[in-house]
């Protein structure tokens, strides 16, 4: 959760393209998928690698699946879009960011191989939320400082980020 200083630490690169890492990214979908995010970070799971996974659906409503290990952002729309955006990892509140509403990574799969998406409306949005966090960025690092405090009195756990009792 925000305040790790996980979360705030640029990550380091993959090198080794190995079970290891695909254990990672399996268990980073799962993880995705039980707190029901669209979008997850290794960085969000407390690994300092340069890996993010997503299930989230472009602006036509197409489902992408995917993951990206060692990503490079590419070319950026210049038409904006402020939609609202939330994080996994300040859980509960959304605030309105401004973002580019078609954005490309390039990087590797598990495997080594090189992969590359272009992303429109929700799914930029998330390449670009995500691309973020292995830079060591919140989404309520681009906020104000008064909208962002804001946004973290709004925090709510969830069972998936409550304290273990005892």
């Amino acid at each position: 959760m925000v305040g790790d200083p996980v979360l705030s630490t640029p990550c380091r690169e993959v090198s080794a393209f190995d079970a290891e890492l695909g254990t990672l990214i399996d268990d980073m979908f799962a993880s995705m998928y039980v707190a029901e995010g669209v979008g997850l970070a290794a960085p969000q799971v407390g690994v300092d690698l340069r890996v993010f996974v997503y299930d989230c659906p472009d602006a036509n409503g197409v489902r992408q699946v995917g993951h990206f290990v060692n990503p490079v952002l590419g070319p950026l729309s210049s038409e904006l879009d402020d939609s609202e955006e939330g994080c996994l990892s300040v859980p509960g509140p959304y605030h309105e960011l401004e973002r580019p509403t078609q954005a490309t990574v390039r990087g590797f799969d598990r495997n080594g191989s090189p992969i590359e998406a272009t992303g429109t409306g929700f799914f930029a949005r998330c390449l670009l939320h995500e691309y973020d966090h292995l830079k060591g960025l919140l989404f309520i690092d681009h906020l104000p400082r008064n909208r962002r405090r804001r946004v973290l009195r709004e925090i709510e756990p969830y069972e998936w980020n409550a304290p273990l009792p005892g």
